[in-house]
């Protein structure tokens, strides 16, 4: 896409995940499972390179000036105005190991997950929370700080609040006209677990060249055929996830746990398989049909 990876980026091959039980699951690949990169003004955040690399290619940004009409078209990019999950949680300073460690429990986290990412002395922790729960947030990361606390022995020095929302959709279509919306303003989000980046920024490189080659219609296929099996692929695994609730939890890391490398396996899951073909439009059908937030619009 013609980023430079100019930003921090620490590589993970080793995840460390509890079950409702507290057991221990820890998941290795011989490549990357993930990369924790940081957020924010600061030198070294991914938000800081990718603007610093735009204003060299002759972008202006003008902070604090919304735009609320794009009379010719555009991107909009914009954040979720109708949230389906909800994240709160601290970042802080510590001298723990550096390590990426989970929790799957409904008493951390409904029907979500809880995590704490340590790297060279910064910490985040929070409770991902997916079902309707605003006035519990609180407990439910005070739940998890002393979960992970008893677990890892982490201390938190400096600790600072923080919390987001997220939006989950596979829409028709996410253009208006020659208006394109891209990352969560057009719901690109994995279902599962909440992940959005990579979406927000295949996303917008999509968009743009749709609109740098004067054909902005295209843009529907192109993210549809670059990841539009992967989202609907993530609404069944997130449907199944729900439905089966800490039992399903606790089969999901055990089969995870059989494979010898997790990264192939997790692969295989979010593959659009035949089965979760034939079974996403009946799991979109379930879910408007209990009046949940989560469904394919």
């Amino acid at each position: 896409m013609g980023i430079e990876a100019a930003f921090d980026h620490a590589p993970f091959q080793e995840v460390v995940v509890y079950d409702p039980e507290g057991r221990e699951y820890t998941f290795r690949s011989s490549k990357p499972l993930l990369y924790l990169v940081r957020r924010g003004p600061q030198e070294g955040t991914l938000d800081q390179s990718l603007r610093d690399q735009a204003v060299a290619c002759g972008a202006e940004i003008r902070f604090g000036n919304p735009c609320q009409h794009l009379p010719e078209g555009g991107i909009v990019a914009q954040g979720p105005r109708t949230p389906d999950a909800f994240a709160v949680g601290y970042v802080f300073e510590t001298d723990m190991a550096d390590g990426v460690f989970g929790a799957v429990s409904d008493r951390l986290a409904p029907k979500g997950y809880a995590y704490l990412l340590v790297h060279k002395g910064l910490g985040t922790i929070a409770s991902a929370i997916f079902q309707n729960h605003l006035r519990g947030k609180g407990l439910y990361l005070e739940a998890t700080v002393e979960f992970f606390c008893q677990k890892t022995g982490v201390k938190m020095r400096n600790p600072r609040h923080f919390g987001g929302t997220a939006r989950f959709c596979v829409p028709q279509t996410a253009r208006q006209g020659n208006t394109l919306f891209v990352g969560e303003a057009a719901g690109f989000q994995d279902a599962l677990w909440g992940f959005g980046i990579r979406y927000a920024i295949l996303s917008g490189h999509l968009a743009a060249g749709a609109l740098l080659d004067g054909m902005p219609e295209s843009y529907d296929h192109l993210w549809k055929e670059r990841f539009g099996g992967t989202l609907r692929a993530g609404f069944v695994n997130r449907y199944t996830f729900e439905k089966f609730g800490e039992l399903g939890y606790r089969k999901l890391l055990r089969l995870m746990n059989q494979s010898k490398d997790v990264r192939a396996w997790l692969r295989r899951y979010y593959a659009l398989t035949f089965w979760k073909r034939l079974t996403y439009p009946a799991v979109q059908r379930q879910l408007e049909a209990t009046g949940s937030k989560l469904w394919a619009q």
